[in-house]
């Protein structure tokens, strides 16, 4: 077997186990999200979210971080050099836990000074969010040093270790349900507790795992000065554009609080939950992808590479969509039957957070051919720039007297033009990208194809109540999307494979 027919065969499973594990988790996940918000009330939701949400706006740290050591790694086990991936996670592991020190300064000091003096929490709940504050710190401090393990992981593509820690996860947030029913004391302690001890118990998986099965975690190796210089660098520089992403989130959900309060939080808080879960399916493919265009960009096998960020760009907003839209069709039934009662502006903050997710996904691949590349101090700063410019236009959206998901209007923008300026970027570094192909037949024909799933979807919807109506509703908007995908979104040649594949498993049968 060619070893491009062995990366495709290691890209198909590891994105049926991460599918699998997904599939689980969306379950117990949309049951546990209804019992908490019950459970907490809507106040205390928006509380855990926009607190949470201060120290999240550090996570920019992380995420420049994780890019950072996945890069490096991804990019050594490319080259086959042991004796430099070892260098390689020894230096991530000593960055991550000097990050975790600066992430604890400025926590106690800076956060806990804004958490108290300015965001608009009613003082009664006041100790209440100081303990769900000190609780996300630790959670944040705990995610960063386990940030190298998560690296060699995804590196190294075993995609089951993630599928079972998400199933392991899943399971854990069942518990924390049941012991947040039976809990005498504060609900909201009580919820911000137990999410920081499984939180640590990740640590203590990760680190088993990792270190009893790769050789870089079990003999680390001293690294050299040059290599910590290009670490710190490539991490500097994506600390820059990672702020950008971080800063507006979280601003955009502060700016909401001082305009409406806890309540509108809550609302966007369920919206992004909503994000997270269908995400998750587009993350799975990208996860799977993602190391394969790094090992082959520093095996030098550009044009294998510059069809892999095609693929991703191409097939991620379809794998989206083929959930979004059914979810965008019957938002209101679903929210009313998995939550009963929910906050005012939740339907429309759903329906555009999910609108932008479609567009966002776009961009991962080229991203990662990116920092493949080694160079993305003019990216970094670029996106940065796009991206916090959706602040601005949000706050004077909301100042004129527009309705609280009307701050949302800029994001779809803005993610559209980031993701061109992206690809602009990745062509002047790689001429061998083509604008025409990106534009033609990845762009406008993404548009194209589920812009139509969505008007026959909204077309054939019958309007009403009942769970038999939701459910006709959701499976004609499902199959309409999936048709549309294959006949239309799908090259010959892949509807080939995966006719092929059906095909072969009914065979099996």
């Amino acid at each position: 077997m060619s070893q491009l027919s062995t990366n495709n065969k290691r890209l198909a499973i590891n994105t049926l186990l991460l599918y699998l594990r997904q599939l689980f988790v969306i379950v117990i996940s949309l049951y546990t999200s209804r019992v908490v918000l019950n459970t907490l009330g809507v106040n205390d939701y928006g509380i855990h979210n926009i607190v949470g949400g201060v120290v999240g706006m550090l996570s920019f740290l992380t995420v420049a971080l994780t890019s950072a050591s996945q890069r490096f790694i991804s990019y050594e086990l490319g080259t086959g050099d042991v004796k430099k991936l070892k260098q390689v996670f020894t230096t991530s592991i000593i960055i991550h836990l000097l990050l975790g020190v600066f992430v604890l300064f400025v926590a106690e000091t800076v956060g806990l000074w804004f958490l108290n003096t300015h965001l608009n929490i009613v003082s009664e709940r006041m100790n209440a969010a100081n303990w769900v504050y000190q609780c996300a710190i630790l959670t944040t401090i705990l995610s960063i040093i386990t940030v190298p393990y998560n690296s060699v992981i995804v590196a190294h593509e075993r995609m089951d270790v993630f599928a079972y820690v998400g199933i392991g996860n899943t399971i854990m947030k069942l518990i924390i349900v049941y012991l947040l029913l039976l809990s005498p004391w504060d609900k909201l302690i009580t919820y911000a507790i137990l999410g920081l001890l499984v939180q640590s118990s990740f640590w203590f998986i990760y680190r088993g795992y990792c270190t009893k099965h790769f050789i870089e975690c079990k003999q680390m190796e001293r690294p050299t000065k040059p290599m910590i210089i290009n670490f710190f660098s490539f991490a500097g520089w994506s600390f820059v554009g990672n702020l950008g992403f971080s800063f507006k989130d979280q601003a955009s959900n502060i700016i909401l609080n001082l305009f409406f309060g806890t309540v509108v939080n809550a609302a966007r808080g369920i919206a992004n939950q909503v994000n997270g879960i269908m995400y998750n399916f587009t993350a799975s493919f990208l996860m799977a992808l993602n190391p394969q265009i790094t090992k082959e960009y520093s095996g030098g096998n550009i044009k294998r590479t510059i069809n892999m960020v095609y693929a991703g760009c191409r097939l991620s907003p379809y794998l989206m969509g083929i959930m979004c839209i059914p979810l965008i069709i019957n938002t209101r039934y679903l929210l009313s039957l998995w939550l009963g009662d929910y906050p005012t502006y939740t339907i429309e903050f759903i329906q555009l957070t999910l609108i932008v997710a479609i567009i966002g996904c776009m961009a991962t691949p080229i991203v990662t051919a990116l920092q493949a590349t080694g160079r993305i101090k003019v990216f970094q700063i670029v996106i940065s720039i796009v991206m916090l410019s959706e602040l601005p236009i949000s706050y004077l959206v909301l100042r004129i007297g527009g309705l609280p998901y009307m701050a949302m209007y800029p994001t779809v923008v803005i993610t559209f033009i980031g993701l061109y300026a992206r690809f602009i970027i990745l062509k002047n570094m790689t001429p061998e990208y083509s604008y025409k192909i990106f534009t033609k037949d990845i762009v406008l024909k993404n548009v194209f194809v589920l812009g139509l799933a969505y008007i026959l979807s909204k077309y054939v919807y019958i309007d009403g109540n009942g769970l038999g109506l939701f459910l006709l509703n959701g499976i004609s908007s499902f199959i309409i999307t999936l048709f549309i995908v294959i006949s239309f979104g799908l090259k010959t040649e892949e509807r080939i494979i995966l006719f092929n594949y059906i095909k072969n498993r009914f065979k099996r049968k």
